[in-house]
């Protein structure tokens, strides 16, 4: 009998499922099929150019350097600026670390604070991330699921019956992927209720979509609405979709300074710093003129609408309004026990977005990588016709179902 060479910390996580959606979809555009790709979430423009220029002129003056690990005193300022401007909340700077993209501060804030066994409560759909960040730092995701009924979110009484002594975390998106769900400052309200009962459970807020909205309103903040859970609460954040950064690598994380500092501790034991230029441009993002994140919503609502159209009209399918980020999550469950020309049974939403890929070259990411059946998730980050063409395409499968 052959053990692993490799960790079972590491053999009880998965790829992520989107990211395998988008190599089976890159590989068969490879054999020469018309794929298109409607599963990866990130913005299809390209970074404001006032932003580029801050990263270049940075290069230029040889800002090529180790910076501190916690990021240099203008970014990390930038985001204090942020978070007070646009948030209502104040930081010190021994409070903020930047990290190489909001996931990397998710998953290092796990690791400092998981001992084996400890839970994490996530709501349900979940970006396909979090659950295996907890296994990979040996902790029991907890899956709770907020069905559509709900907003698909987490209403008070579930939090209430998650909760156990072992409960370290309880994890929000909001708006949410792969939904576009986001709490108003009423359910933030009840939901802070149920955890003052429990002073023991910590609260992660991963806000990278707060300014994808489409109701013109700020996202309210956990915190400004229940500042008391403020000495439990790491909110974290990026610049990767509102700023459309995705490949620059820069998110942070602010909290409490005995997370933060161990935060820094770990991070300079593994990656060290982040990029240096990086950084810079994060900072003139932050600081500098916000009309790109107006101008790209609006973009990304005129697609959602057109999306959403052309999606409820296909029999079988329906979708709910999301009010946030750039996904739709339809619910397949009228194509669920029908047969392909193929003569193969559609028994859950894997078969369904399999159908839809190998038969009409049309990538989605399967419900079931998000903890919720049946649905698939849509990417609505591209342009309206390729946007079109994927509905069209969607529209001739389904109708060759019986």
């Amino acid at each position: 009998m052959t053990t692993s060479r490799i960790a079972s910390r590491v053999r009880r996580i998965k790829p992520s499922p989107s990211t395998s959606a988008a190599d089976r979809a890159n590989e068969l555009r490879r054999q020469g099929k018309s794929i298109v790709n409607l599963v990866v979430g990130e913005p299809d423009f390209d970074t404001p150019e006032h932003i580029r220029r801050a990263a270049a002129e940075a290069m230029n003056r040889g800002a090529t350097r180790y910076t501190l690990m916690a990021g240099t005193v203008e970014l990390r300022q930038a985001i204090v600026a942020k978070l007070e401007r646009e948030n209502g909340l104040r930081y010190a700077m021994n409070e903020i670390i930047v990290t190489s993209g909001a996931k990397s501060a998710i998953y290092n804030a796990l690791a400092i604070t998981l001992e084996p066994g400890d839970e994490v409560i996530i709501p349900a759909p979940y970006w396909v991330s979090y659950p295996d960040m907890v296994l990979a730092c040996e902790g029991t995701p907890v899956t709770v699921a907020c069905p559509e009924t709900n907003g698909f979110k987490l209403t008070p009484a579930q939090l209430e019956a998650a909760i156990t002594p072992r409960t370290r975390w309880l994890l929000i998106n909001s708006p949410s992927n792969p939904t576009g769900a986001s709490y108003t400052a009423d359910e933030y309200r009840a939901l802070a209720e149920v955890l003052a009962r429990h002073p023991h459970v910590m609260v992660m807020t991963d806000d990278i979509y707060e300014h994808i909205r489409y109701d013109g309103q700020p996202t309210p903040h956990l915190l400004a609405v229940a500042p008391a859970l403020r000495e439990r609460t790491l909110a974290i954040n990026g610049v990767s979709k509102t700023y459309a950064m995705t490949g620059w690598r820069i998110g942070w994380a602010a909290g409490p300074a005995d997370l933060v500092q161990a935060m820094d501790t770990l991070l300079s034991q593994s990656t060290g710093n982040c990029c240096s230029i990086s950084q810079a441009g994060a900072a003139a993002a932050l600081n500098g003129d916000q009309g790109f994140v107006a101008e790209s919503v609006a973009v990304y609502k005129a697609r959602r609408d057109r999306t959403l159209a052309l999606v409820n009209a296909i029999p079988g399918l329906s979708c709910a309004t999301p009010p946030g980020a750039f996904y739709l999550y339809i619910r397949c469950e009228g194509l669920i026990g029908k047969t392909t020309p193929a003569g193969k049974t559609l028994a859950e939403d894997g078969d369904v977005v399999m159908y839809l890929l190998e038969s009409a070259g049309v990538a989605t990411v399967a419900g079931t990588a998000y903890g919720l059946s049946p649905y698939f998730r849509l990417s609505i980050a591209t342009s309206i016709e390729t946007l079109e063409e994927g509905c069209a395409r969607i529209a001739r499968a389904v109708a060759e179902l019986h």
